[in-house]
């Protein structure tokens, strides 16, 4: 009897786990698309497949659902930035791929989406201080790490020592999520192609 107790509520954890992660994943997809105040709830489950009611036993209010989803994009964006710690060549050139490798993400998706960390904080900053602080979090472990890439180049030389690392990352990662919203509006790579140019060729040298 109590294993079949154990199964049941092995079965129920499961249930409830795979129900919180076809709404996290859902809610990932449709805020991004749509934006936060013009997603409602509805579409989030419909998206996910689930009944409506089942949001509110995983999630207390969309704001937390949002921070949720802030964390898994940092973390899905993790993944991506192991190739500036992990793959070939030089400091800079691993910079210069990682770079363009999220404009091709851009044009794959007719720069409709732009950057979810971005498009929260213009949106969401003075809507919801956790989303605030959630976007605020992972924009810093974004820039420690090309912080990190920088920093690696100019030990190597290849980049000039004249401006801290942290500084010159924060700075691109500014500009390039300037370029995406300018993208956005534009629905087209110039200003991303822009920042590609003026970084490698002007800034970074």
């Amino acid at each position: 009897m109590l294993k079949d107790e154990d199964d049941r509520s092995y079965c129920q954890f499961m249930a409830k786990t795979d129900t919180r992660d076809k709404l996290l994943q859902a809610g990932l997809e449709v805020l991004h698309r749509q934006g936060f105040n013009a997603t409602g709830v509805q579409e989030i489950t419909d998206a996910a497949g689930v009944p409506k009611g089942s949001f509110y036993n995983h999630f207390d209010s969309k704001d937390l659902l949002a921070l949720e989803v802030v964390k898994a994009y940092a973390a899905r964006n993790a993944e991506k930035r192991k190739q500036l710690r992990e793959g070939s060549g030089s400091a800079l050139n691993r910079l210069r791929r990682y770079f363009d490798s999220l404009n091709r993400i851009g044009e794959a998706s007719e720069y409709s989406r732009g950057c979810l960390l971005g498009n929260f904080a213009a949106e969401l900053s003075a809507q919801s201080a956790a989303v605030r602080e959630g976007v605020q979090g992972a924009f810093d472990e974004w820039t420690t790490l090309v912080a990190g890439v920088i920093a690696e180049a100019q030990r190597d030389g290849s980049v000039a020592r004249d401006v801290p690392a942290k500084v010159l990352a924060s700075f691109l990662i500014n500009a390039w999520e300037g370029a995406v919203m300018r993208a956005k509006a534009e629905k087209g790579a110039a200003p991303l192609n822009e920042f590609m140019s003026v970084t490698f060729k002007k800034i970074l040298t």
